[in-house]
């Protein structure tokens, strides 16, 4: 019994530990999947889906983006565009990717069409990143025979969009100028063991539809002058392989293995993108309390390249622990730029847009590298609210979950989520760059409390 209580003490304090150093999964408060990152004026956006809490089937109505300066924080846009905003959508809002060409915004997206109940591709239309989108087209940007799932476009250097998608089948087109329409026949790329590997049937039999390695979930990516093919590969569970060409039209030649099949989902997706001079990897796993193959989460490792333009083979970690700029706390900060939080899920209404949602006593939302500078902070504000009459508080600490305290706010009752209150408090000087955390207490056994944004004052 005394060793049994020796281990459950070093499992604690080895849990503890890992909560936190970890960032990934770098998306908490929600299920999301099939990550597709896109740099615009100096900011990454993460496009992602959206799986539905405790499904069992990939229940999927709408797209949220993230956006990050610093690649440890995350702030949550919410839902920006979902198959209901398509006339002819009627489910299955899968993996998108989002370009950007002339100050427009493109969001190339799945789904299944009400007029034959068949996937397509479509395509919506913003003005920012953030939306609002519209479907400029009324009907799909592209449907073949079957399997159109997973778009993936990249535009060259010379301003030529290329399109890809397809599971089982792979397919091509050429994008116009306008970026909502394509000039010829769709090209059905050839599945070859030279292009996407043998595919390793083990005791099954093999299936003329999947001859080669590759599964799903193309995303396009250039380095120099090669260009990259990330896919998710077979059988099931799926890794991540690669292939390279000297044209964005191939002909594909397989290159190897990157990240192998692990992390509690069936699938993975990958997502490439440069940003402030280095190379980031998304996927996802299933690593969130609940996850699994139909409740996944987005995380992200910088991804490395040999001399020779091939990619070592890698591991899922604990994701980017070093951020690569600093938090102003100065600044209106939504309360959903989180770098990690536990207890929390996001939600979204007309009165404030996201916020978040405390779901229990011991909560708790973690910022990082949030720089105080010299002169230093003495006062604290944040926009709150809660439904109940028992005592909520939120500490603000410095540095870890029983970090030096700064101050704590009581949560007044406000009735709802659309009704809100400011609350300040002053607090101990307190100046250069600490991690920066919000800690709930409270009886309530759950929605102990909302909260919108905050701030510090000099």
């Amino acid at each position: 019994m005394k060793h049994s209580k020796i281990l459950s003490g070093i499992l604690f304090f080895l849990l503890i530990a890992v909560c936190v150093k970890a960032q990934n999964p770098i998306i908490q408060t929600s299920y999301t999947a099939d990550p597709a990152p896109m740099v615009y004026n100096d900011r990454l956006y993460l496009y992602t889906s959206h799986d539905a809490p405790g499904s069992t089937w990939f229940t999927m109505d709408d797209w949220r983006v993230y956006s990050t300066s610093d690649m440890v924080n995350w702030t949550d846009h919410g839902i920006i565009l979902s198959y209901f905003d398509f006339e002819w959508g009627k489910s299955d809002a899968w993996a998108a990717q989002c370009v950007e060409k002339n100050g427009k915004f493109y969001l190339y997206v799945p789904m299944i069409s009400k007029t034959n109940n068949r996937g397509a591709i479509g395509v919506a239309v913003a003005d920012s990143p953030l939306g609002p989108f519209y479907d400029p087209l009324g009907k799909p940007l592209v449907q073949s025979e079957w399997g159109d799932i997973d778009p993936t476009v990249l535009i060259d250097d010379d301003g030529e969009a290329h399109l890809y998608w397809g599971n089982p089948k792979l397919y091509y087109v050429k994008l116009n100028e306008d970026m909502i329409s394509y000039t010829g026949d769709v090209v059905q790329v050839p599945m070859t063991e030279e292009s996407f590997g043998k595919r390793e049937f083990g005791e099954n039999k093999p299936d003329p539809q999947r001859p080669s390695k590759y599964e799903e979930g193309p995303w396009l990516y250039k380095r120099e002058k090669l260009y990259y093919l990330f896919w998710p590969g077979g059988p099931l569970p799926e890794f991540i392989g690669y292939s390279t060409s000297e044209s964005p039209q191939g002909p594909w030649k397989y290159r190897d293995i990157i990240m192998p099949a692990e992390g509690g989902a069936f699938t993975n997706h990958p997502g490439v993108i440069d940003f402030k001079g280095k190379t980031y990897f998304f996927y996802h796993n299933g690593a969130l309390p609940g996850g699994g193959g139909f409740t996944r989460s987005v995380c992200v490792e910088e991804l490395i390249f040999n001399k020779d333009g091939s990619i070592p083979q890698m591991k899922m970690t604990e994701g980017i622990t070093k951020g690569i700029a600093t938090l102003n706390p100065y600044a209106k900060n939504e309360a959903e730029t989180i770098a990690w939080s536990e207890g929390f899920r996001a939600s979204q209404n007309k009165q404030v847009g996201v916020f978040l949602t405390a779901q229990k006593s011991g909560a708790h939302i973690k910022v990082k590298d949030v720089d105080f500078r010299q002169k230093g902070a003495t006062r604290f504000t944040a926009r709150v609210a809660t439904t109940h009459e028992a005592r909520v508080t939120m500490e603000v600490r410095l540095d870890g979950i029983d970090g030096p305290l700064l101050g704590t706010i009581r949560i007044p009752r406000t009735g709802g989520s659309d009704r809100w209150e400011l609350r300040s408090i002053d607090i101990p000087k307190t100046t250069g760059v600490h991690d920066l955390y919000f800690v709930v207490k409270g009886q309530p056994q759950s929605h102990l409390m909302y909260f919108d944004y905050w701030k510090f004052s000099e």
